[in-house]
């Protein structure tokens, strides 16, 4: 089956993407045939800053291959990369009903923040349908709060199909992870940029024991039970720690004469356990920038290739005739 998942470099890389979307996307490349880009034309709905488009770019690149990304097995590319995307996404725009755009929740929920709204952060899903469509995707693996942007996907292609009859774009299916939930920042607030609550993959290590030992927690006695469920910072602690491990803390929360500083040391050395070989690989390719690039050049031709031959069909069935090479 073919998977395709795509990361906006609207900023540093932390822990909700690595144990939301990284960790499982690095694991599927033994199942699947993946497509993983960095959405750089999604990010520009926010970021409006060219070195730090740049930089963000760079390292959502770098984290990934630190990570274990193998491009022999995976292609991994640029959106900018691959141009055909942005044709289609005008194509499927003349056949995507204003309705279906202005009931996605996404775009509510960041006017209701305060962003601006603009054109594109309006028809971000077509963009999105478009990323999707253009390598003819079966699975995308989605959380369930995520789950309206396939539906939305699979509407337009439908309407798409329909229109101009033909099969030629495929319909992609949700890929719904259920083994991780909302993953707490250290105010408690799912972890997010936005919020400014993260703790970062590859920071500095003093970085990221300071984010970690601020994390925010009830003020319970040190000497009373505490509900390990309630707690954001064992929330963290259990996507890390063996199943032995998890239960001792359990443990101790409900037997009480345990301070949370203790639970946070803990998890700090937890996070460079989990993280301490790929934070050193993240160094080695920091070093290496041009073998970055070319890993980034050599996806991008793979996936226009596939792009390539999308869009040909597209333009056939909807008479965009365009001359020969």
């Amino acid at each position: 089956m073919r998977v395709l998942s795509g990361i906006q470099p609207s900023g540093a890389l932390h822990l909700g993407n690595y144990f939301g979307a990284m960790r499982p996307q690095i694991e599927m490349q033994a199942r699947h045939e993946c497509f993983y880009f960095i959405a750089n034309y999604h990010a520009l709905t926010s970021v409006h800053d060219h070195k730090r488009m740049v930089e963000n770019t760079r390292g959502v690149a770098l984290g990934y291959l630190a990570l274990g990304l193998d491009p022999a097995k995976t292609v991994f590319y640029r959106q900018t990369d691959v141009p055909e995307v942005c044709e289609l996404a005008w194509i499927l725009s003349c056949v995507t009903p204003m309705a279906l755009l202005q009931r996605c929740h996404s775009y509510k929920d960041k006017i209701a923040q305060g962003i601006t709204p603009s054109t594109g952060l309006f028809t971000y899903p077509v963009l999105q349908a478009a990323d999707i469509l253009i390598v003819k995707s079966h699975l995308v693996p989605v959380g369930q709060d995520q789950k309206q942007h396939i539906e939305v996907t699979q509407d337009i292609q439908t309407k798409f199909n329909q229109t101009f009859k033909c099969d030629v774009l495929v319909r992609p299916e949700p890929m719904i992870g259920s083994d991780v939930a909302v993953i707490p920042g250290i105010d408690g607030r799912k972890m997010s940029k936005s919020y400014d609550n993260t703790i970062e993959l590859f920071c500095p290590e003093k970085t990221a024991k300071k984010r970690i030992m601020s994390m925010k927690t009830d003020s319970t006695p040190v000497e009373e039970p505490k509900d390990p469920n309630q707690c954001n910072v064992f929330a963290l602690l259990k996507l890390m720690a063996s199943a032995e491990e998890i239960k001792h803390w359990k443990e101790r929360y409900r037997k009480g004469g345990m301070g949370y500083g203790e639970v946070k040391k803990r998890l700090v050395e937890l996070y460079l356990e989990t993280l301490g070989e790929a934070r050193k690989r993240h160094a080695d390719f920091e070093k290496h920038p041009e073998e970055v690039e070319r890993i980034l050049v050599e996806g991008g031709r793979r996936a226009r290739e596939v792009a390539a031959e999308t869009l040909r069909e597209v333009r056939k069935v909807t008479g965009l005739v365009r001359a020969k090479a």
